[in-house]
């Protein structure tokens, strides 16, 4: 069953892509050299750079870690890192509570 995907998210896959290719050109990889760091074929690399929503997930954050980026990438999406996060810190301590179950 195909799941058509909203513009805000097929925008962002393309511009992670497009960063990922642009962070591979930067540190002077070839896509073989990125691809066999990451284990995954070339034409799977193209679809992330091509920005291709369709990749497993695993597959985006193994690239990032072949190119050395994947601390940053998890670091950009702290909540604590912002204001807002920092904030509202104490709704990530909350556990969920348990109700006793009635007789």
């Amino acid at each position: 069953m195909a799941v058509e995907l909203s513009v805000p998210v097929v925008q962002a896959a393309r511009s992670m892509g497009e960063d990922l290719a642009g962070w591979r050109k930067i540190l002077g990889l070839t896509t073989t050299q990125v691809a066999e760091r990451a284990d995954i074929s070339r034409d799977t690399l193209r679809k992330v750079e091509r920005g291709d929503p369709t990749v497993s997930f695993h597959v985006v954050l193994r690239v990032a870690r072949a190119l050395g980026v994947l601390k940053t990438l998890a670091d950009a999406l702290d909540p604590l890192s912002t204001d807002l996060g920092r904030a509202r810190a104490g709704l990530l301590e909350r556990k969920r509570v348990r109700f006793p179950k009635s007789s």
